[in-house]
């Protein structure tokens, strides 16, 4: 079976899908890669560094037009989706319930398509889950590009001429970045202050050596797979209300909160960002779904009301060697899962497949945009 791996074009975007070390791995257990010139470069691998492992440096029209399994970390533009061959595999994050558009031309193609955005959360299927491993590196730089911005230190420190207060974090949500941030920000020195509306995560923001603000819920909240699906206007009203006097006194604010398939939904107000001491800074995390901070645009770091509001939708692409790593590792696990060196399994009540599988053979098959496709 041929792997290919065409070089990401999404604006911004650093990373590649295979590493050289995977490749490495991949062509012992007998598949053949091919590898878009230029692929790895922005994650600091070079072209030399495939080839050395087996794989094949070729054209962009190769890897569509050849690949058995076409493997990116961001879906392929439609008309690249055109290019490749009848009953090809398409790996690649898609966001299918909001990107119709993709899930129309796999299904024109006549292809399959995996999400693995959409590879169920469960314990077995850890080792696939691209979402954790890259919203664990996007915590931490969110913590890294604020302590940039802001102009003083995190950390308290005691000198001959005084005492420096140590930086108050104020951060939005407990999930995966979340619990990174927490963590980065205190190995920073600075004082944590976590809000999350699922009070089960309170001790682990307390593990972390963060403070819980705790917010009662109530029978709006939707929890499924870990993610928050649904939350009534009137709870998030009074979250804001309870959340607001500490964003007054925050240095720091992060927000990281997302509901998947939807917008994201607001938590910091334009009334609270004109509360907020000016020169501090909010790094908006789900910027790049609507984002969760009124000001906050979308890869621009802007100043609103005295405060520095960081809209960087892709910080995982940052760290591109580390993310690059992870997510190779991440589909690689999901390939050997899903197939071997000769053909994919298709055990199509297998619930990781079922889980993740959008189109089957140009046709739409997923939950999410099957009936909408198919009409």
């Amino acid at each position: 079976m041929k792997l290919s791996v065409p070089k990401e074009t999404k604006f911004k975007e650093n990373r590649v899908a295979l590493t050289p070390d995977v490749v490495k791995d991949l062509v012992k257990k007998g598949f053949e890669v091919l590898v878009e010139t230029g692929a790895g470069l922005n994650s600091f691998y070079s072209d030399e560094a495939y080839t050395a492992v087996g794989a094949q440096i070729t054209t962009k029209d190769a890897v569509y037009s050849q690949g058995d399994v076409v493997m990116k970390v961001n879906a392929p533009a439609p008309e690249e989706i055109a290019k490749m061959k009848k009953e090809a595999i398409l790996v690649s994050l898609m966001w299918a319930a909001t990107s119709p558009e993709l899930v129309d031309a796999c299904v024109k193609a006549g292809i399959s398509a995996f999400s693995m955005d959409a590879v169920p959360r469960i314990s077995r299927a850890q080792k696939m889950d691209v979402l954790s491993s890259q919203a664990n590196l996007g915590g931490y730089k969110a913590v890294l590009l604020a302590a940039d911005h802001i102009g003083k230190i995190l950390p308290m420190m005691t000198t001959a001429a005084g005492t420096i207060k140590p930086c108050k974090v104020v951060i939005f949500g407990a999930g995966v970045a979340g619990l990174q941030a927490i963590a980065t920000a205190k190995r920073l020195g600075a004082v944590v202050e976590v809000t999350d509306i699922r009070p089960e995560t309170k001790e682990q923001v307390q593990s972390l050596g963060g403070k819980f603000i705790e917010v009662k819920g109530d029978a709006s909240i939707k929890i499924e797979g870990g993610y928050v699906k649904g939350v009534s206007e009137e709870f998030l009203k009074m979250q804001q209300e309870l959340v607001s006097k500490h964003v007054k006194e925050a240095d720091i604010v992060i927000t990281t909160a997302l509901i998947p398939g939807r917008k994201a939904p607001v938590l910091v107000t334009e009334d609270m960002v004109k509360s907020m001491r000016f020169g501090s800074v909010i790094v908006d995390m789900a910027v790049e779904q609507g984002g969760n901070v009124v000001g906050s645009e979308l890869n621009k770091t802007v100043q609103k009301h005295g405060v520095t509001i960081i809209g960087e939708g892709n910080l995982p692409s940052l760290l591109p060697m580390n993310a690059s790593d992870l997510y190779a590792k991440n589909i690689a696990t999901f390939l050997l899962h899903a197939a071997d060196k000769d053909a994919f399994k298709w055990e199509m009540d297998e619930e990781i497949t079922k889980g993740s599988l959008i189109v089957h053979k140009g046709v739409a098959v997923h939950p999410s945009v099957a009936k909408a496709v198919n009409a």
